[in-house]
């Protein structure tokens, strides 16, 4: 199935460049794989080629370009895809219409000096853990926390996993319950979570809902 992650890359005119990554999220190894020697993640630190193209991209270059580019020539694989989702995008537009909550577990977005912030993404679709809910929408709809790091590992991540899991097992009860109505149940969600995040970690609810409305995305 794969460990799928979305990266941005930042350009010079302060849009993003999306890229695919169908491993990237396996360890949020991406932090520390993508660098000014390897830009998509690769072994090879004699890339030329991939500095080449983000160098392009960074520039403004667009996707349908793209192939041209890389026609012709026995590439080294990467882990993140050289050939762009979509070019001259927000943050906010592509955490609203491209990351899927579901099924991409990590945001990356990398500067243009490669300063990597990782996110782990947290859904919010209840329908597997209510009976009455039958489907939640997966595009924008969730929340993006920052990962703690030490030695170069990260911290807490997968207890935090398990606690959004289980907050979500409690919400779907009580929809079922009737304790809670769907909008109701979303802000406990979103509160409960905010509160187990607390101060370590940064948590963006990119929804404009108050009180979790997180402004203009920004990179932590």
């Amino acid at each position: 199935m794969g460990h799928r992650a979305l990266v941005a890359y930042e350009r010079t005119d302060g849009q993003y460049t999306l890229h695919y990554s169908h491993w990237g999220a396996a360890d949020l190894k991406l932090k520390h794989r993508i660098t000014a020697e390897t830009p998509f993640g690769g072994e090879d630190t004699n890339s030329t080629w991939a500095k080449q193209l983000l160098a392009e991209l960074v520039d403004g270059l667009e996707a349908d370009a793209v192939e041209g580019y890389l026609a012709g020539e026995d590439r080294p694989s990467t882990v993140v895809e050289p050939k762009p989702r979509a070019t001259g995008l927000t943050l906010d537009e592509i955490v609203a219409d491209h990351l899927d909550f579901l099924h991409h577990e990590a945001f990356v977005v990398a500067s243009t000096t490669f300063e990597v912030t990782v996110y782990r993404t947290l859904w919010f679709g209840l329908q597997y853990d209510s009976e009455t809910v039958e489907q939640g929408e997966t595009v924008g709809n969730g929340a993006l926390a920052t990962v703690r790091w030490y030695d170069g590992e990260p911290v807490g991540d997968g207890h935090l996993q398990g606690q959004f899991a289980a907050l979500k097992d409690v919400v779907g009860d009580m929809l079922d319950k009737g304790v809670f109505t769907p909008s109701t149940a979303r802000q406990y969600l979103k509160r409960k979570l905010a509160e187990r995040v607390g101060d370590r970690q940064e948590l963006l609810i990119p929804t404009g809902e108050p009180p979790f409305n997180s402004g203009t995305f920004s990179p932590a």
